[in-house]
């Protein structure tokens, strides 16, 4: 899926980040995490004036309930030139995620790499089946506390916290992977709130799915980073039966709706006001 999404980057003047994601990469029949061979592909296609490279979801405690050496991963990101990095301790109490994501600061920043954390549960990648997504909405289950995270910011140094506000992640094992995803909402006031005590940037894990009413207001209140996986991952995997140049063709096509859907809505939003 890189050679597409860089090159529609480009092509559409837009700055973008390619993810790779442990947990993805687990689930999709590749047989290990393969820090390297992500970034071989992405450097023969990257204008990096256009586009970065991210490692997300390096986990201490995998979906599965697995231990993780999260350490020697991010490490291995860190010498292949990884722009950024994510830890992933969102399965852990406050205390050992604050300890934790303490130390990756401190390996990322020695680098010149930014680090990404979450707080919070963004739900979607457990085992079993999640609750109704109303039910989870309303109760504000796996919610970002807002004093946790401003203590989590001022404790680690981090630069960018992901958050939980009412999105969820796309399904990543069985049947349910193939399948449309809920349309989750946000909780726009409970950003507003967070997004005053935490005056770094907020990620929104997630974003496929999300109606762009939502994503608006939250860009406006705080959201700098949205990841859209789910949508793009679907139709390359629909299309791939076709051979790769079909899929590739998908990608670049609903990476460029996504974008032009997001500009076309931004300009009304503008006009607007």
């Amino acid at each position: 899926m890189v050679k597409p999404i860089c090159d529609t980057l480009k092509e559409l003047a837009c700055f973008d980040l390619v993810e790779v994601a442990r947990p993805r990469c687990r689930k999709f029949e590749t047989k290990s995490f393969r820090a390297r061979a992500a970034a071989e592909e992405f450097n023969r296609h990257a204008d990096r004036e256009y586009v970065r490279l991210h490692q997300d979801h390096i986990p201490v405690i995998d979906e599965d309930g697995e231990r993780v050496d999260w350490e020697s991963l991010i490490k291995e990101a860190v010498e292949l030139n990884y722009d950024s990095v994510m830890i992933d301790d969102s399965r852990l109490p406050l205390e050992e995620n604050i300890k934790i994501t303490r130390a990756m600061v401190k390996i990322g920043h020695s680098q010149g790499i930014s680090v990404e954390a979450e707080l919070g549960a963004v739900m979607g990648h457990e085992k079993d089946p999640l609750p109704p997504y109303e039910e989870l909405f309303r109760s504000g289950k796996g919610f970002t506390n807002v004093g946790e995270a401003e203590r989590f910011v001022e404790e680690t140094s981090v630069d960018w916290l992901s958050i939980a506000i009412g999105n969820i992640h796309g399904a990543i094992s069985g049947m349910a992977k193939d399948k449309k995803k809920i349309e989750a909402k946000l909780n726009i006031e409970h950003l507003e709130r967070i997004s005053e005590r935490v005056k770094i940037p907020l990620v929104l894990h997630g974003g496929s799915e999300i109606r762009l009413e939502y994503l608006l207001e939250a860009i406006k209140n705080g959201i700098t980073k949205i990841n859209i996986r789910t949508v793009i991952r679907q139709v390359y995997e629909k299309d791939l039966k076709n051979g790769l140049e079909s899929a590739q063709e998908a990608v670049s096509r609903v990476v460029r709706s996504l974008i032009k859907g997001y500009q076309i809505q931004g300009n009304i939003e503008r006009l607007r006001r």
